[in-house]
């Protein structure tokens, strides 16, 4: 099939997305990222297969960060992130022809679309890729030294945002023993593959999150997932709980699961991201439109 033309939308007053709408297109997928990272980070590319599959696809960058406005900057706030997914998915619905929406949660961004599919039975399918379902299992994987020092600043941050101060910032992504949220060996390199020239992106975030993402644990409503969910596990992935993945494809009634022998980047790019997506593509067309995407 043809490539489908992007086109630039704004979701309420502030959301940044792209939308590919394929003529005649009766399913839409909406598609977040992971902690700090933007939509010209890789996610796109799988937005555009899922188009060429004759899906409907729209992938926003979240609020105070990317091509998104909020102030201030590069703040994660999981509610907020949470009320964009639902902002995205009544956008979604309202597109001429659409039927059915379905998600797409990398990462972090996974999460999001656990507890999003788990709050609203009318999502027709799901596809977690190497996601963060839960947040103390994977704030675990820290370093005891690493994890002290992260919250020290984070709370400085947190008692500073109360007092009307300007946040307190750390690097999203940093080498092994620096301060940072992610700071695993791949971490750096992983983050370089999927960055462009000209990215929006900023490898930092207000500390505070460092708080509370211990306490964001989405894993544990996979029961009251309805719809078919895949779950894309990356075996070698140090980032994210992969047992916490497992319990959700065991958890959710139409849950899936695969197995990639690899890094929690590497499904990005290359040979990987075409075993991936060519296999999303197919479950989301199948279950959001009934159809089966042409090779």
């Amino acid at each position: 099939m043809a490539a489908v033309l992007r086109q630039d939308v704004t979701l309420g007053s502030e959301v940044a997305a792209w939308l590919w709408h394929p003529e005649g297109a009766t399913g839409a997928v909406v598609l977040g990222h992971g902690l700090s990272a933007v939509r010209d980070q890789r996610i796109d590319a799988y937005a555009e297969r899922f188009a060429q599959a004759g899906l409907a696809a729209l992938l926003f960058d979240y609020r105070h960060f990317g091509a998104s406005s909020g102030q201030p900057r590069q703040l994660l706030d999981i509610k907020r992130q949470l009320e964009d997914w639902r902002t995205a998915v009544a956008y979604a619905r309202g597109l001429d022809g659409i039927e059915r929406v379905g998600l797409f949660g990398s990462s972090f961004g996974g999460g999001h679309a656990t507890e999003i599919a788990a709050s609203d039975p009318n999502i027709g399918a799901v596809v977690l890729q190497c996601a963060m379902v839960d947040g103390l299992q994977a704030a675990m994987k820290l370093p005891p030294k690493s994890t002290a020092k992260l919250a020290k600043v984070a709370l400085q941050d947190e008692l500073g945002s109360r007092l009307g101060r300007k946040p307190k910032y750390v690097p999203a992504v940093g080498r092994p023993g620096e301060l940072a949220m992610m700071t695993t060996e791949d971490a750096v390199p992983g983050f370089d593959s999927l960055t462009p020239e000209g990215s929006t992106w900023v490898n930092a975030v207000a500390a505070r999150l460092g708080l509370w993402i211990g306490t964001y644990r989405p894993a544990k409503h996979a029961a009251s997932i309805t719809c078919p969910i895949l779950v894309a596990l990356c075996e070698q992935d140090t980032l994210v709980s992969n047992e916490a993945l497992e319990k959700v494809a065991e958890a959710a009634p139409q849950g899936e699961l695969v197995r990639y022998p690899i890094g929690h980047f590497e499904i990005y790019n290359g040979e990987w991201f075409e075993r991936a997506v060519t296999r999303q593509a197919e479950f989301l067309a199948r279950h959001l439109t009934g159809a089966t995407p042409s090779p």
